[in-house]
Parts: structure tokens; sequence; C-alpha cells
């Protein structure tokens, strides 16, 4: 909860810094907000849980958490953001404000304990990405990005809201809690109410689904991806991902934890976890772009998480839930350094396709060196955090006997290891095609030890995930 007054408040404030007629401020200052709002979060740890507003926010151990991670994921992501301040960006203000404003939603999401709690953190995260995406008005794609993502997102929405209604009208009540004991035991003139409330409940998964690009309910993710400023995207791709699938967990494990519910539940997210797979790897190894690559490889790495989804076994604080975390983190740390990479490429030479990596080996070393862990990490190779993410995720599905699911996921990780290993490829064995691919890249001081910060952790993860490993 601290950290939600702290990015409120602190986020209007720096609104005003808007006025200044230099953005040299506005970077630092964004990054010192991150940072208390950090250590205000770790003040929560090993308190809670604690209650706020009638209990419709709850904090605990769970919620500081994965508050941490978003919290630590925008702070590695602001270094990118450089060439705004460069360039004199007039809006950049309100851009950072937009950031903490959604991380203000981002927080909501893993803390709700209500169900109108969960409906205003995706507003409020939704709605600043919708702005966000569409920052770039020049652009034609990125004008495209933001209609899109902003109807859809929109319709998506009402379809959550439909949803909630319904399991209000068979349960009576929006608490989580109250939810799951009236589903194991309806209250005296709710029994016929039962299809109702199931119905509710898989529509909610639909809501849920297409915020965290889940098939087959992504097909606006590589639109948006590649006409949102790459900045924006790494973001969108990060936070909203790891925020929606904690409150995912939550809804699954508090409210419908009950044998006859998940009789409901379980068989439509398997086969949306099958068709997330699928559609991801299969769709990215086809891509020619960089960006949209990145965007299917979003949308597979969302099919890994509904794994540990399904094999949840009942408990907020399980091998789900740990499962999730840790391999948000990992996700979260290698996609942020592909995005920062492909956006100093990008800036630079005004490409986002594999051809524009060529070379880059030779003219950046750093750069080359800082993608091929992202990318090894994303396909899961050992020595990376990404390797123990997927193996936490598959350990705790074949401990519930999903061992046919496993064996398909670990068959799509094989098909991932080819579109990842194509930028790599491009970076260290093609040579540079013209001028603009033979030129050094310019990457400031501040970016290359973020880089090498990244690069860091994803290996540290990858040899010592006990640090992470089994918090929750």
């Amino acid at each position: 909860m601290n950290s939600i007054i702290v990015l409120s408040v602190l986020g209007l404030a720096n609104l005003f810094l808007g006025f200044l007629r230099s953005n040299r401020l506005l970077l630092p200052v964004a990054m010192l907000i991150l940072l208390v709002a950090l250590g205000v979060n770790y003040l929560d740890w090993n308190t809670g849980p604690l209650s706020f507003f009638s209990g419709m926010l709850v904090v605990d151990n769970f919620s500081v958490a994965f508050t941490g991670i978003v919290v630590v994921t925008a702070l590695l992501l602001l270094p990118f953001s450089q060439k705004y301040v460069r360039d004199g960006e007039p809006n950049l203000a309100e851009y950072y404000s937009l950031l903490l404003f959604s991380l203000v939603g981002a927080i909501m999401l893993v803390s709700y304990n209500h169900l109108l709690m969960l409906f205003l953190g995706i507003e409020i995260l939704s709605v600043a990405m919708y702005v966000l995406a569409g920052s770039d008005k020049r652009n034609l794609r990125s004008n495209e990005a933001a209609l899109k993502y902003f109807l859809m997102g929109s319709f998506f929405t009402g379809v959550l809201l439909f949803g909630v209604a319904l399991i209000y009208g068979a349960t009576g009540t929006f608490e989580l809690s109250q939810i799951s004991a009236a589903v194991q035991n309806p209250a005296p003139g709710f029994e016929s109410l039962t299809p109702m409330l199931y119905i509710g409940m898989l529509i909610m998964l639909v809501g849920i689904g297409f915020k965290v690009s889940a098939a087959p309910f992504h097909f606006w993710t590589p639109d948006v991806y590649e006409g949102t400023p790459t900045f924006f995207a790494a973001f969108m791709s990060t936070v909203v991902k790891t925020a929606g699938f904690a409150a995912f967990l939550k809804l699954l494990v508090q409210a419908f934890p009950a044998a006859n519910a998940q009789g409901v539940w379980l068989p439509t997210l398997t086969a949306m976890c099958v068709l997330t797979l699928l559609i991801g790897n299969v769709g990215a190894v086809t891509q020619t772009s960089v960006k949209r690559m990145l965007a299917y490889s979003s949308i597979s790495h969302a099919g890994y998480l509904l794994i540990a989804l399904v094999a949840f076994n009942g408990q907020l604080y399980g091998a789900s839930a740990n499962g999730i975390m840790f391999y948000s983190l990992a996700y979260s740390v290698a996609t942020v350094s592909a995005f920062g990479v492909l956006k100093l490429v990008a800036d630079a030479r005004m490409r986002e396709d594999y051809d524009g990596l060529n070379g880059l080996a030779k003219t950046n070393p750093l750069l080359a060196f800082a993608l091929t862990v992202s990318m090894l990490s994303l396909a899961g190779i050992p020595l990376t955090g990404g390797f123990f993410g997927k193996f936490f995720i598959f350990s705790a599905a074949v401990e519930n006997g999903y061992i046919g699911l496993v064996v398909f996921a670990v068959v799509m990780s094989m098909v991932s290891i080819y579109y990842y290993l194509r930028p790599i490829i491009a970076m260290y064995m093609r040579p540079a095609e013209d001028e603009t691919t033979a030129t050094p890249v310019p990457v400031g001081p501040f970016q290359s030890a973020t880089l090498l910060l990244l690069a860091l952790l994803t290996v540290v993860l990858g040899v010592l995930p006990g640090l992470v490993a089994g918090m929750l």
C-alpha cells in the first residue's frame, strides 16, 4: 500500500517537472521515485497480511514479491529512455508519470482481494498503456497500434466486467474468499444459479487471457508491439504480463479452488495453454522483424506461465506461485535487455529486422553479448535464468501429473531455439551490408552499465536460482 501512495503522489509531482526547460532532471527523478517505491515495498515483507479499504486490498509476501518484480523491471528499463532526454521530448514528464501510474495499476493487480479492485487495477494499467502505445503521434504505425489496442482492450474489458457481474449475481459477493465459499457451498436460493457462476468464470478467463496475450485472444499483440515505441513495448511485454499472471493466479487459487470449479476452468485453461504455446512459437519462426518476433515470443512465454496455472496445487504460496514469480523475474530481465538492445540499434540504424543486426558483434561487442545472453535465457538454455524458470514450472506440472503437457512444452521450447538463434547468427556470422550497419551504434555509459547488469542478473539467476526461488 505504501508503494501505491508513493507512486501516486510522486507521479503527480513529477508532472510539474514538465514545466522545466530541460529534460535532464526527469530521468534521475523518475528512477529515484522508483527506488523509494521499492524501498517502502521492502518494508512490508513479512509484516502482512495487511488489509486496506475494508479488505479489498491485501498486502502480503505474495504482493510484495510481485510488486518488487514490476518496480525493478521498470527501474531497469528507464535507462533506455535516454534518447527522449537527449532529443528534448516535450512530453517526457507525462510519459514518465504515466509509467508510474501504470505501476499503481500493476500493484493493485497483485494485491487485490476484491473483484472491483481487480477491475480498477486493470483499467489504471490499461488506460496508461493505451496512451503510451500512441505516444509517437507522427508515426502512423503508433497511431494504428494505439487505436487497435484501445478498441480491443475496451471490448475485452467489457467482457471481463460482464463475467464479474455474472459471478456477483451467482454468489452475491465480490470478495475472493466469499466467492470460494459460495462455489463450494451455495447459499440457500443460489443453487440454481450455478450455471451462471460457471459462465461468468469462463468469461473472466477470456477477459484476463486477452490482457496476458494468451491465445486465442492474442491477435492484438504483434501489431500493437510493432507500432508501439520500443521503450513502451518493452514495458508492456514485461510489467503488464507479470502483473496479469499474478492476478490470474490469485483469482484461480483464492476464488475458484474448489474441485467442482476446477472441472470447469481447468480444461479451458489447458486448451488455452496448448494453443498459446503452439501459436506463439510457430508464429515467431515466420517473422522477419525482430520486434514482431519478440511479440510472438511474449505470447509463447504466456503459454509457459499458463502451465503453472494449470498445475497449481490449491495453495497461493506453493510451487506454482514460486514458479511464476521466478519465471516472471527471469523473463522480465531478459526481455528488457533484448528490447533495450533493439531500441539502441533501431535508433541508430533505423531498422528492426534481422539484417539490421548484421555485424553488430564487430561494431558493438557489448550489445551483441547482452542480446546473446538474453536470447539464450529466453530459449531456456542452461546457466541462464530462463532455464530454471522453465525447470520450476515443468517440475510443478510433472508433480501434478501433467506429463503430456510438459512434453509438448519441451518440444515447443526446441522450436523456439531456432528463432532465438537467428539474432545471434546475424550479429556474429553475417557481415555488415552497408555503411549504416558497419557504423558503431552509440551507447551511453549508463546504458552500457545497465546492459552488463542485466546480463549479470540473467547468469546469476541461472547459476544461483536459490537466491530467489522458494521465497513464497
